[in-house]
């Protein structure tokens, strides 16, 4: 596992972090290929249930790319096929929860926009600058952009390439929590504490059935949820639950 690319465990909480804050953490291909490869084995630990991703330092989650390492594709397809780390995300099983603090732009904003759910500093800044180098990012903003914060807004951002400050952020629904960058960190840890309380199965079920949403016709969504709620049902996790239920009435 590459140094720049550092894992820290709480319970069940893996905490992922992107460990360049002397270039405000941008992402080389062998960084890219690191998180990937992280990623890939902590979606088979069972001992995980939530994943925590940031930014070390404070200067920024991630500014992007590292510009200076796109020469080292020798050809537009080596490029086509790269790992692409905005994307790695969304490989996920199970939670993402992203904790942002300065910079998130370029391909730091596809890493934020593939977590589940984002909290967010006042320090932060968001843009996709791709537009005014002469290129699209590759890692998902025209795609997942739009699903969170509407087509308008989303082709303000992207085609202006403007950035836009965490109060802005907030505003638009880009990031779900917004706090004091002090308590960046541990609000994201202790969310991700409590979601990491429930079984793992139904957490990554009900992930699954809303990720589904965003590209299945609405009759289909609502049979694969039953087959989800089928599943939970089937393991018998329904019996422990309802038990505590019970006992808390009491």
């Amino acid at each position: 596992m590459s140094d720049l690319i550092a894992l820290y465990r709480h319970g069940a909480v893996a905490e992922v972090v992107i460990n360049r804050p002397e270039k405000m953490n941008a992402m080389t291909p062998e960084m890219s290929a690191a998180l990937a490869s992280l990623f890939a084995q902590l979606n088979d630990d069972d001992a995980v249930h939530v994943i925590l991703l940031r930014g070390e330092g404070e200067r920024a989650f991630s500014a992007g790319s590292d510009l200076r390492t796109l020469s080292s594709y020798r050809s537009a397809m080596e490029f086509r096929h790269r790992t692409d780390y905005g994307t790695t995300g969304r490989r996920a099983r199970k939670p993402v929860v992203a904790a942002l603090k300065g910079w998130v732009l370029g391909g730091g904003l596809e890493m934020m926009l593939a977590a589940d759910i984002r909290v967010a500093g006042h320090s932060a800044k968001f843009g996709a600058p791709e537009v005014v180098r002469g290129w699209v990012g590759g890692g998902g903003a025209s795609q997942l952009l739009p699903r969170l914060v509407g087509y308008g807004q989303a082709m303000r951002l992207l085609l202006s390439g403007d950035t836009i400050d965490a109060q802005e952020a907030w505003r638009l629904g880009l990031v779900e929590y917004l706090v004091a960058d002090n308590d960046v960190n541990d609000t994201a840890l202790t969310l991700c504490q409590r979601l990491a309380e429930h079984h793992p199965l139904a957490v990554q079920a009900l992930k699954s059935a809303v990720r589904a949403s965003l590209s299945m016709p609405l009759e289909a969504g609502m049979q694969y949820e039953n087959e989800l709620t089928t599943l939970c049902f089937a393991t018998g996790n329904y019996q422990q639950g309802a038990a505590t239920f019970s006992q808390q009435r009491s």
